[in-house]
């Protein structure tokens, strides 16, 4: 029996997928009023929060499509540690915890700055019978992402602010184990990051996937 395509987390997923579907920031008037300055707001280091903030009612999740890719890879190589940048109402989070249970255990940090999204994802994981396995820490992601982590760090999932996807893989970076894989949504917003990531110097290799993601892999 696979978690991610079974009762209860797979129609959970199909209604959160649907209800996000249908609360696309665009259409709101929040979003409209900010749109002159939107792009400014998701490229400044303090910004974001007040984008963010603004934003807190709609879930902002991964695609199906991303959702599939980060259940494969931690699926692929047994991931037992995970770590997210971002968890916004738990839609991302429900597929690397279902991967995580289907690997037979592990355990997921994961990190959120808006308390109504945090009790919004700490809702959907225990309906999909996967809070166990997820440490949802609330606050800012380079206090919270800055103690407490495991030895290694087998996958990663960059999804919060994007001009902060450098600074929280640095907090990562000395744990990352060999052949850990990176995975940065919308990460062309995060210029810095990019150039970083596709440095073999660095000790990554990396390549954008589809339209969404890049997509990394630790080999030095």
């Amino acid at each position: 029996m696979i978690t991610l395509t079974t009762q209860p987390v797979a129609p959970l997923l199909d209604r959160l997928l649907a209800e996000a579907a249908l609360l696309r920031p665009e259409t709101s008037p929040v979003f409209a009023g900010m749109a002159e300055r939107g792009q400014q707001l998701m490229r400044s280091k303090s910004g974001h929060v007040e984008l963010y903030s603004q934003l807190k009612d709609f879930p902002l999740p991964v695609s199906r499509d991303t959702g599939l890719l980060l259940y494969m890879l931690a699926r692929s190589f047994g991931a037992k540690s995970i770590v997210e940048f971002g968890a916004s109402f738990g839609i991302s989070t429900l597929f690397l915890a279902a991967a995580l249970r289907d690997n037979g255990g592990g355990r997921l940090i994961t990190t959120e700055f808006e308390p109504s999204k945090v009790a919004r994802a700490r809702k959907h994981l225990a309906e999909g019978g996967l809070l166990d396995l997820v440490d949802i820490r609330e606050g800012d992601a380079l206090q919270t992402l800055g103690r407490d982590l495991p030895d290694t760090i087998d996958l990663v999932l960059l999804d919060g602010a994007k001009p902060l996807y450098g600074d929280i893989l640095a907090l990562l970076e000395n744990r990352l184990s060999a052949g850990a894989f990176i995975v940065a949504d919308n990460a062309d917003d995060s210029p810095d990051y990019l150039a970083h990531v596709r440095s073999p110097a660095n000790g990554y290799l990396s390549v954008p996937f589809g339209d969404e993601v890049e997509l990394s892999m630790r080999i030095g």
